[in-house]
Protein backbone atom coordinates (compact mmCIF):
# COMPACT_ATOMS: atom_id res chain seq x y z
CA UNK A 1 0.00 0.00 0.00
CA UNK A 2 1.24 3.45 -0.89
CA UNK A 3 1.20 5.45 2.63
CA UNK A 4 1.97 1.99 4.50
CA UNK A 5 5.05 2.86 6.21
CA UNK A 6 3.69 6.33 6.34
CA UNK A 7 0.80 5.09 9.02
CA UNK A 8 3.32 2.44 10.45
CA UNK A 9 5.58 5.72 11.53
CA UNK A 10 2.71 8.03 12.62
CA UNK A 11 -0.60 5.76 13.09
CA UNK A 12 -3.63 5.73 11.36
CA UNK A 13 -4.79 8.52 13.37
CA UNK A 14 -2.47 11.01 12.65
CA UNK A 15 -2.42 9.75 8.86
CA UNK A 16 -6.53 11.47 8.91
CA UNK A 17 -5.16 14.54 10.15
CA UNK A 18 -2.74 14.81 7.25
CA UNK A 19 -5.47 13.84 4.66
CA UNK A 20 -7.42 16.63 6.06
CA UNK A 21 -4.71 19.19 6.29
CA UNK A 22 -4.70 22.35 3.85
CA UNK A 23 -1.54 23.88 3.30
CA UNK A 24 -0.22 26.76 1.60
CA UNK A 25 3.23 26.98 0.12
CA UNK A 26 4.75 30.13 -1.45
CA UNK A 27 7.77 29.35 -3.49
CA UNK A 28 8.70 26.04 -4.96
CA UNK A 29 12.68 26.03 -5.75
CA UNK A 30 15.23 24.18 -4.64
CA UNK A 31 13.72 24.65 -0.83
CA UNK A 32 9.83 24.30 -1.91
CA UNK A 33 10.09 21.82 -3.85
CA UNK A 34 11.62 19.26 -1.66
CA UNK A 35 9.13 20.28 1.19
CA UNK A 36 6.19 19.44 -1.54
CA UNK A 37 7.56 16.27 -2.43
CA UNK A 38 8.19 15.19 1.40
CA UNK A 39 4.45 16.58 2.52
CA UNK A 40 2.97 15.42 -0.50
CA UNK A 41 4.13 11.64 -0.04
CA UNK A 42 3.36 11.64 3.26
CA UNK A 43 -0.61 12.10 2.67
CA UNK A 44 -1.15 15.89 2.74
CA UNK A 45 -2.13 16.21 -0.79
CA UNK A 46 -4.73 19.37 -0.27
CA UNK A 47 -1.78 21.95 -0.84
CA UNK A 48 -1.87 25.10 -2.91
CA UNK A 49 1.46 26.20 -4.36
CA UNK A 50 2.39 29.92 -5.63
CA UNK A 51 5.05 30.49 -7.63
CA UNK A 52 5.19 32.54 -11.14
CA UNK A 53 8.39 31.38 -12.40
CA UNK A 54 9.70 29.24 -15.35
CA UNK A 55 12.44 26.76 -14.89
CA UNK A 56 16.10 27.59 -16.16
CA UNK A 57 18.99 25.54 -17.12
CA UNK A 58 20.71 27.18 -13.87
CA UNK A 59 17.80 25.51 -11.65
CA UNK A 60 18.78 22.12 -12.56
CA UNK A 61 21.16 21.23 -10.07
CA UNK A 62 18.24 21.44 -7.10
CA UNK A 63 15.00 21.74 -8.15
CA UNK A 64 12.60 19.15 -8.35
CA UNK A 65 10.92 19.33 -11.55
CA UNK A 66 13.48 20.69 -13.87
CA UNK A 67 14.85 17.90 -15.94
CA UNK A 68 13.34 18.36 -18.96
CA UNK A 69 11.33 21.01 -18.40
CA UNK A 70 13.06 24.22 -19.38
CA UNK A 71 11.23 26.62 -20.34
CA UNK A 72 7.69 25.56 -18.92
CA UNK A 73 5.98 27.51 -16.01
CA UNK A 74 6.94 25.69 -12.68
CA UNK A 75 3.33 25.29 -10.86
CA UNK A 76 1.89 23.51 -13.90
CA UNK A 77 4.98 20.75 -13.99
CA UNK A 78 4.79 20.35 -10.75
CA UNK A 79 0.85 19.85 -11.01
CA UNK A 80 1.58 16.99 -13.16
CA UNK A 81 3.39 15.21 -10.65
CA UNK A 82 1.53 16.21 -7.78
CA UNK A 83 -2.06 15.80 -9.76
CA UNK A 84 -4.11 16.82 -6.31
CA UNK A 85 -2.23 19.84 -5.50
CA UNK A 86 -4.03 23.25 -6.19
CA UNK A 87 -1.51 26.26 -8.19
CA UNK A 88 -1.12 29.88 -8.30
CA UNK A 89 0.81 31.31 -11.19
CA UNK A 90 1.64 34.32 -9.29
CA UNK A 91 4.26 36.23 -8.00
CA UNK A 92 4.11 36.84 -4.30
CA UNK A 93 3.91 40.55 -3.37
CA UNK A 94 3.43 42.76 -0.30
CA UNK A 95 -0.45 43.73 -2.44
CA UNK A 96 -0.66 40.38 -3.11
CA UNK A 97 -0.25 38.67 0.82
CA UNK A 98 -2.93 41.74 1.73
CA UNK A 99 -5.21 40.65 -0.90
CA UNK A 100 -5.15 36.70 -0.57
CA UNK A 101 -7.39 34.83 1.77
CA UNK A 102 -4.83 32.37 3.95
CA UNK A 103 -7.56 31.78 6.73
CA UNK A 104 -8.42 27.92 5.17
CA UNK A 105 -4.95 27.07 5.50
CA UNK A 106 -3.09 25.09 8.42
CA UNK A 107 0.06 26.60 7.99
CA UNK A 108 1.96 29.02 4.73
CA UNK A 109 4.76 27.58 4.37
CA UNK A 110 7.38 30.19 2.70
CA UNK A 111 10.36 29.56 0.54
CA UNK A 112 11.14 32.51 -1.05
CA UNK A 113 14.02 34.55 -1.02
CA UNK A 114 12.45 37.80 -1.14
CA UNK A 115 13.09 40.22 2.05
CA UNK A 116 10.07 42.47 1.79
CA UNK A 117 7.08 39.45 0.97
CA UNK A 118 8.83 37.68 3.99
CA UNK A 119 8.98 40.81 6.39
CA UNK A 120 5.33 41.23 5.81
CA UNK A 121 4.10 37.63 5.61
CA UNK A 122 5.75 36.93 9.69
CA UNK A 123 4.45 40.37 10.77
CA UNK A 124 0.52 39.66 9.23
CA UNK A 125 0.56 35.73 10.20
CA UNK A 126 3.50 34.65 11.93
CA UNK A 127 1.36 31.61 14.32
CA UNK A 128 0.88 30.46 11.14
CA UNK A 129 3.92 30.87 8.78
CA UNK A 130 6.73 28.38 8.85
CA UNK A 131 9.76 29.83 6.63
CA UNK A 132 13.26 29.36 6.39
CA UNK A 133 16.56 31.74 5.58
CA UNK A 134 18.55 31.65 2.06
CA UNK A 135 20.02 27.81 1.41
CA UNK A 136 22.89 29.06 -1.36
CA UNK A 137 26.30 29.40 -0.36
CA UNK A 138 26.43 26.00 1.72
CA UNK A 139 27.85 22.99 2.28
CA UNK A 140 26.76 20.80 5.11
CA UNK A 141 23.28 19.97 6.30
CA UNK A 142 24.21 19.34 9.78
CA UNK A 143 24.70 22.79 10.39
CA UNK A 144 20.87 23.13 9.86
CA UNK A 145 18.81 24.78 12.95
CA UNK A 146 15.14 25.61 13.94
CA UNK A 147 15.39 28.38 16.45
CA UNK A 148 14.00 32.05 16.99
CA UNK A 149 14.79 34.22 14.51
CA UNK A 150 16.45 36.62 17.28
CA UNK A 151 19.03 33.89 17.99
CA UNK A 152 20.06 33.44 14.62
CA UNK A 153 24.03 33.95 13.56
CA UNK A 154 26.14 33.43 10.90
CA UNK A 155 23.60 34.60 8.31
CA UNK A 156 23.24 38.22 6.41
CA UNK A 157 19.89 37.79 4.84
CA UNK A 158 18.18 36.35 8.12
CA UNK A 159 19.95 39.36 9.60
CA UNK A 160 18.52 41.85 7.10
CA UNK A 161 14.87 40.55 7.76
CA UNK A 162 15.13 40.65 11.54
CA UNK A 163 16.74 44.40 11.46
CA UNK A 164 13.26 44.88 9.12
CA UNK A 165 11.32 42.95 11.67
CA UNK A 166 12.39 45.13 14.45
CA UNK A 167 12.15 48.45 12.75
CA UNK A 168 8.29 47.73 11.95
CA UNK A 169 7.94 47.03 15.78
CA UNK A 170 7.67 43.51 15.79
CA UNK A 171 9.24 41.47 18.62
CA UNK A 172 6.74 38.11 19.02
CA UNK A 173 8.32 35.12 19.36
CA UNK A 174 9.07 33.06 15.90
CA UNK A 175 10.98 30.27 14.83
CA UNK A 176 13.01 30.25 11.31
CA UNK A 177 14.89 27.50 9.93
CA UNK A 178 18.44 28.76 8.96
CA UNK A 179 22.30 27.51 8.61
CA UNK A 180 25.05 28.41 11.20
CA UNK A 181 27.55 27.78 8.53
CA UNK A 182 29.26 30.65 7.36
CA UNK A 183 29.08 30.91 3.43
CA UNK A 184 31.78 28.83 1.21
CA UNK A 185 31.27 31.37 -1.50
CA UNK A 186 30.79 35.09 -2.40
CA UNK A 187 27.89 34.18 -5.49
CA UNK A 188 24.76 32.37 -5.34
CA UNK A 189 26.31 28.96 -5.12
CA UNK A 190 23.95 26.07 -4.51
CA UNK A 191 24.34 22.45 -3.22
CA UNK A 192 21.09 20.12 -3.45
CA UNK A 193 22.08 18.06 -0.12
CA UNK A 194 21.49 21.88 1.57
CA UNK A 195 18.76 23.44 -0.35
CA UNK A 196 16.42 19.93 -0.57
CA UNK A 197 17.57 19.70 3.60
CA UNK A 198 16.14 22.63 3.78
CA UNK A 199 13.00 21.70 2.28
CA UNK A 200 12.67 18.54 4.21
CA UNK A 201 12.99 20.32 7.83
CA UNK A 202 10.53 22.87 6.58
CA UNK A 203 8.38 19.74 5.98
CA UNK A 204 9.08 18.12 8.91
CA UNK A 205 8.55 21.28 11.33
CA UNK A 206 4.82 21.52 9.49
CA UNK A 207 4.28 17.08 10.54
CA UNK A 208 5.64 18.04 13.70
CA UNK A 209 3.46 21.51 14.57
CA UNK A 210 0.51 19.22 13.27
CA UNK A 211 0.79 16.16 15.33
CA UNK A 212 1.42 18.64 18.70
CA UNK A 213 -1.33 20.72 17.71
CA UNK A 214 -3.61 18.90 15.95
CA UNK A 215 -4.66 21.45 13.25
CA UNK A 216 -6.76 20.56 10.84
CA UNK A 217 -8.63 23.56 8.76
Amino acid sequence: MKYDRVKKLFNNDNFEIFKKTRLILLGVGGVGSFALDALYNTGITNITIVDFDTYEESNMNRQLGSHGHIGKIKVEVLKEKYPKIKIINQKVTDTWIDNFDFSSYAYILYAIDDINPKVHLIKKYFKKVITTSGSAKRIDPSKIEYKSIWDTYNDPFIRKIRTKLKEQGFNKKFKVIFSSELASCVEKGSFQGVTGSFGFMMASITIQNLLKNKKIT
